[in-house]
């Protein structure tokens, strides 16, 4: 994992590199002087590791934990997807109050979920415990997600939405992996205490409240 990490890391400093000797850039690095620009990629960075990092984890504790079913689990992270379509009309009333409030407000409400997951335990019911983290988390990324394409979007020159939105798209994918993959570590759970319910209850927690600091940080940069 160190390895493939220095390699990664050794690429991007490479691409980089040749992009900003390149007199026709894939990727123009001027785009990133736009601080609306800059924020809002690391905000989208942000949000999709807390959501990539959250359901991966979640559903493992759900399973080995508290004893769900994969099914019940996969079904029990429902509510998430359904507030999601509230993403448009959240859009829409960024549009006409500006993207600040609801970006703040959507990263404040997605911390707070994260700390109401970290205070499942097993033996908790779904509809005191388990449902009302998942409302605060789901209802802070609907209004995260669609302010945070249209200011990606409009920070730059028409010319450059393309390019625009595939750095939206690339970064928002890349901190699902990366979530992943570090909050995990970050927590102390390895391969093996994937399948030990007392350790898994025992990090789980670690790892929601390290989602939520990091949510939080995001409301500030927003």
């Amino acid at each position: 994992m160190i390895t493939a990490a220095a390699v990664s890391l050794a690429a991007a400093g490479a691409f980089t590199a040749v992009e900003w000797r390149s007199s026709h850039p894939m990727l123009p690095l001027e785009l990133f002087h736009s601080r609306q620009f800059a924020s809002a990629t690391v905000l989208a960075l942000v949000t999709y590791a807390a959501l990539g990092g959250v359901i991966f984890l979640f559903v493992a504790f759900l399973q080995i934990s508290l004893g769900y079913t994969a099914l019940q689990a996969g079904a029990a992270t429902l509510p998430v997807t359904l507030l999601l379509t509230l993403s448009g009309p959240s859009g829409a009333i960024a549009q006409r109050i500006g993207p600040r409030i609801p970006l703040t407000a959507g990263a404040v409400l997605t911390g707070a979920g994260l700390l109401l997951m970290a205070q499942i335990h097993p033996g908790d019911s779904y509809v005191a415990a388990v449902l009302p983290s998942l409302a605060v988390f789901g209802a802070g990324l609907a209004a995260l997600i669609t302010p945070i394409t249209a200011i990606v979007l409009a920070s730059v020159d028409a010319r450059h939405s393309g390019i625009a939105s595939a750095v939206n798209n690339a970064l928002s994918r890349l901190g699902q992996m990366i979530a992943v993959a570090a909050l995990p570590l970050a927590a102390g759970l390895s391969g093996a205490d994937f399948q030990d319910p007392v350790k898994l209850a025992a990090g789980f927690p670690i790892a929601m409240t390290i989602a939520a600091g990091t949510s939080f940080a995001a409301a500030l940069l927003a």
